[in-house]
């Protein structure tokens, strides 16, 4: 089976959210913003939604992006969950 064979429960393209969690630094939220837009270049951080912890120390990103395919997705989860500075995605 290859990877456009396989079956999905996403209907493409569609407005996808994307959930990221990492350090509550500036240099997190700037990291996201540009991973994010080498996968989709229409992506408007703008309308990214952020949540502190209770501590303060970790932040997560809410996002909606652009999918065209799924392997358009399979990337950005790649490249996101690869970058150091990101704890989780969803």
């Amino acid at each position: 089976m290859t990877v456009q064979d396989e079956e999905t429960l996403i209907e493409f393209p569609c407005e996808f959210p994307v959930k990221v969690m990492g350090a509550a630094i500036p240099e997190f939220h700037s990291a996201v913003d540009k991973i994010v837009k080498t996968h989709d270049p229409e992506y408007n951080p703008d309308q990214t939604k952020q949540n502190t912890s209770k501590t303060g120390k970790y932040v997560s990103l809410t996002l909606t992006i652009h999918a065209k395919d799924k392997p358009q997705l399979d990337a950005l989860y790649q490249d996101l969950t690869n970058h150091e500075l990101v704890v989780w995605a969803l």
